[in-house]
């Protein structure tokens, strides 16, 4: 991932700590982020038991915000 990836998200947005799905440690964030039409994909690395796991955010179609159309 480079830095230009986490530039261009909200710092805010990105989860933390989220617990890793093998021994429960929590992981402090994400190494990569992919967002995608309707949901974000997170790639998490656990640093105590080199267990690595993806985890999506999927949006309510209603909730996501649709591009201008062009004039």
């Amino acid at each position: 991932m480079t830095k230009a990836s986490l530039v261009t998200a909200h710092t805010g947005d990105i989860p933390r700590d989220n617990p890793c799905a093998q021994c429960g440690t929590p992981i402090p964030q994400p190494d990569w982020i992919e967002p995608g039409e309707g949901r974000v994909s997170y790639l998490w690395p656990c640093h105590a038991c080199n267990y690595r796991f993806e985890a999506v955010a999927i949006f309510d179609e209603h909730a996501i915000e649709h591009p201008p159309l062009a004039a």
